[in-house]
This record gives C-alpha cells, structure tokens and sequence, in this order.
C-alpha cells in the first residue's frame, strides 16, 4: 500500500474516532439531564474541566506564551466571542438535553454544518463571503431531515418545550461557528499566529469567567453537585472538549491538501448522528427513530456527506479554508 493511501486511511479512521468522542456530548449530556442534574451545572463543569485538561497537552503543542500574548492585547475581543462561541452556545446545548433524546439533539446540531455558509457574508468581505448553490441545496436536505426528525419524534405536535428545546439547539448551531470564526478572523487581522489547540484553549480560558458566575448560579439554584454529575460532566470534558478535537485537527491536518480524503474527513462528522443513536438506545434506554424520524436522519446523514465531500475539494490546499471548517465541528 502506497504512503498516500495509508495517510488517507488514517486521517478518515481519526475522524471517525473524532465524531465517536464529539457524540460523548450529546450522549452524556443526556444521561445528566435524565439522572435529575442541573442543566447549568452540566454545561459549566464541561468548560471548568476542559481548561486543565487542555493545559495538559498545550506544552506540546505550541506552549502558553502565545496564548497569553494574544488575550492580553485584545482581552475584550475573546471575552466577547468566547462568550458566544463557548458559553451560550454550550448553555443551549445542555439546557436542550432536559426536553429531547440524544440522537434528535445530535441530528438537529448538525445544521451548524449550514451555519457556518449563511454566516458567511456577516463575517467576511472577500470571496469567502459568496454562498455556495450546491452547499446551501444540500443543507436544505439536512434541514428537512431535522424538520422531518422533530416532527416525527414529537408526532406532529410540538409544545412549548419542545419548540424552545428545537429553538435553543438551532442557536447553538449557530452560536459555535460565529464565536469561532470571528476569533480566526481577528488572529487574521492582527497577523497573531495560535493553531488550533491553542486557539481552543484561549477560548475556553476567556470563557471561564461566564463558566463562574453560572457554576455561581447552579450553586444556588440546586446545591452542590452531585459527584456523578462532575464525572459525566468530566467524560464530556476529556472525551469531546480535549481528544475529539485534537483527534479531528490532526486528520483534517494530515489531508488538508488532498481534496478526496479531505472530503471524507469532513464527512466522518455524519457518524455522530449514528453513534449517538446506538449508545442512546444501550446506554439510557431511548428509542430507535422509526419511521418518518428514521428518513429524517438519513436525509441529515446524506446532506452532511455530500456537503464533507463538497467542502474536501474547495477547501483543499487553502489554509484559510481549511481553519474555517475545523472551527465548525464538534460540540
């Protein structure tokens, strides 16, 4: 087998390992809501834990001091998308737990595959704020699978809950590419230079503040937390916020010039959706979505394949793109 080809199906087997670490969001997530956790305790103990974690493994991949640098010349620019890339985006993820089964949260985050593009032309001012036909033709597919998948999963009737539940995961959607992107947009205007494990990490450091004042919050609101809630809340922190994400920069890195297997990294994020279903229904007995609601998740599994494949070969060989749709995966 030659070297490309095993380069190839590495980088693919890391993103599949990626995607069954970022389903560990949803899943466990999940598993706190339905075991009577606070919701805010859930969302700020991921973050609180996440920041020693990353630290761990920062030394080896370009060490604090640029970190530092970059947050003290522009304290406020992180505060603010941090706070919105990070928190609030984390906050409506987890609060949606209470009200939907893992795999509908799963399917119904994948439109941030989407909302990255229509963010585009707020973001930019050069040719990267065009929206691509073809993409927004397959993430209108995806949207009709989440539209089929709720419509399904709550047999046609949506109440109150379950409209915010649909409405707040929607926003996090959102939320995470817009704090993400105006962060790497403003490394680019400064001519700062972080990749992209630094990056997370300043990220998730300037959000600590948020992550205080809602532990704060959470404290008073539900007492202390209990000690399973810490260790589910830690295994979202290592397995999503910590090996998820390096394992996904690294296979994303090892293809970024290859517009074919680049493709089917970014397709890889299609198995979230898979994986969440099968480890909802061993794990915290949920049901299989049948019927209607198992045709909208093949419709969201098709549209973010094709949209993976679609974005490999217009992003392949361009830095810029590429930091660009590592910044919209994973949760």
């Amino acid at each position: 087998m030659s070297a490309p080809r095993r380069t190839a199906i590495a980088a693919i087997g890391l993103a599949l390992a990626s995607a069954l670490f970022f389903t560990a969001t949803y899943v466990l997530n999940r598993a706190m809501a339905s075991a009577g956790g606070h919701w805010a305790w859930s969302a700020a103990l991921r973050y609180l834990l996440t920041l020693p974690m990353l630290a761990l493994v920062l030394p080896a991949r370009g060490g604090f001091a640029p970190v530092w640098a970059a947050l003290r010349a522009h304290p406020w620019v992180w505060l603010g998308w941090s706070g919105i890339g990070f928190t609030l985006f984390c906050v409506c993820l987890t609060w949606a737990a209470d009200y939907a089964p893992s795999w509908l949260v799963a399917g119904t985050f994948q439109l941030t595959v989407i909302a990255g593009m229509l963010l585009a032309p707020l973001l930019y001012r050069d040719q990267r704020a065009r929206l691509p036909r073809v993409a927004l033709a397959l993430g209108g597919v995806i949207v009709a699978g989440v539209a089929l998948m709720q419509g399904a999963h709550f047999h046609g009737r949506l109440d109150a809950n379950a409209w915010l539940a649909l409405a707040s995961v929607t926003l996090a959607a959102f939320l995470y590419p817009l704090g993400n992107r105006a962060i790497l947009l403003h490394l680019e205007k400064t001519g700062e230079t972080l990749n992209a494990t630094q990056r997370v990490f300043g990220m998730t450091l300037a959000s600590q503040p948020f992550w205080l004042v809602i532990a704060a919050w959470a404290g008073h609101a539900a007492g202390a937390p209990p000690g399973q809630q810490i260790l589910l809340a830690g295994g979202v922190a290592l397995f999503a916020g910590t090996i998820a994400t390096i394992l996904f920069f690294q296979a994303t890195a090892m293809v970024q010039d290859d517009p074919a297997t680049l493709g089917a990294v970014e397709a890889m994020q299609a198995a979230e959706l898979l994986f969440s279903t099968a480890l909802g229904v061993a794990f915290l007995g949920e049901h299989l979505p049948r019927g209607w609601a198992a045709g909208g998740a093949l419709l969201v599994v098709a549209g973010i394949v094709g949209l993976g494949l679609l974005a490999g070969r217009a992003s392949a060989g361009d830095a810029r793109a590429t930091q660009a749709l590592r910044t919209d995966r994973g949760a």
